[in-house]
């Protein structure tokens, strides 16, 4: 669409900087009340606008898009994952779908690893006494937790940032184990010194830590079911920054609950924002409301990747971070 001034809507409100830039380079419908659209109001917006800007609060499905106009030509998410977009059945519509991958790697992989280490140490806990007032001093066996130095960590999905948490792990003592789809390269390996396991099931039965950093596809939809979870050990810690969905979070509760694991540290869930009310209230449980790639950098970048995807779709090219059927 070369020469043309595209509009654009905007579902949530985004950093300043990455509003003020859109507006100057496009006609911007922002949402200034940064409430979530309804699907009535994403319906709405799919109808009066070129390019969507849509977060993961936003389901894109089969129904949402069947009632698209004829105007919307790209749908430019803002974050990296993609499964709440039909992305097939827009393809079949003409309609582009485009991320922002790589930028949130660093962020996320910190996050798992404050999660191993406030999980693991009772750090939540300790917290908690402290906050309400109810500490009474120092005592030899208050807050026991376990060391981390020694332990095995298992990694699902050894990409990106399955890779930035291997090592952040290694100087902490943490022996690296994994599984994935494919093993990674051999320098890769060689350089974090980690183990790779063909079979999910004998890797889990072995680990003292599982981080999740695989993303929700129609494979590994409860991927980690009650079979699986049950492979684990009673001390194993599980850490999920990734996908809810990979999780049956019914029998991982039910586990938690009755002390087959030894703590979680959770970052997302299955039900999106709706949390299990079994998980709350659990000392061994750290959750957080999907804060994985909440830093000021990250979310700039998230925004720039956006407005680079707009703007070449503008300039009559393909957006560099368009979601080609491989990544399906």
């Amino acid at each position: 669409m070369p020469g043309s001034r595209l509009s654009v809507v905007v579902t949530r409100r985004l950093p300043e900087a990455v509003e003020t830039r859109l507006k100057e380079l496009f006609n911007v419908e922002l949402n200034e009340s940064d409430v979530p659209f309804s699907r009535e109001q994403l319906v709405a917006a799919m109808q009066r606008a070129d390019v969507l800007v849509p977060t993961l609060n936003d389901e894109i499905d089969q129904r949402v898009l069947a009632q698209a106009g004829e105007k919307l030509r790209l749908i430019a998410n803002y974050g990296a994952g993609f499964d709440h977009i039909d992305v097939q059945t827009a393809r079949q519509r003409g309609i582009l779908v485009s991320n922002t991958p790589g930028v949130l790697t660093d962020d996320t992989a910190d996050t798992t690893m404050a999660l191993i280490l406030m999980t693991m140490r009772r750090f939540k806990e300790g917290s908690n006494v402290m906050q309400s007032g109810d500490w009474n001093g120092w005592s030899p066996s208050a807050f026991l937790g376990a060391r981390v130095g020694g332990k095995r960590l298992g990694i699902l999905g050894m990409g990106r940032i399955g890779q930035a948490v291997a090592r952040r792990a290694r100087p902490f003592g943490l022996q690296i184990h994994y599984h994935n789809r494919k093993k990674v390269h051999p320098a890769i390996e060689d350089e974090l010194e980690a183990t790779y396991w063909e079979s999910l099931d004998q890797m889990l039965s072995r680990i003292d830590i599982l981080s999740i950093n695989c993303p929700h596809t129609p494979s590994t939809f409860h991927l980690l079911n009650a079979r699986r979870l049950k492979l684990m050990k009673p001390s194993a810690f599980v850490v999920n920054t990734s996908r809810g969905e990979v999780i049956d979070e019914n029998a991982f509760t039910r586990m938690l609950r009755a002390g087959d694991l030894a703590g979680a540290g959770l970052d997302v869930f299955e039900r999106g924002n709706v949390v299990n009310p079994r998980l709350r209230g659990l000392d061994n449980v750290m959750l957080l409301p999907h804060m994985g790639s909440a830093t000021h950098e990250g979310r700039l970048e998230m925004g720039e990747k956006v407005i680079i995807n707009i703007k070449t779709f503008a300039d009559g090219h393909r957006p560099p971070d368009q979601v080609v059927p491989a990544m399906l």
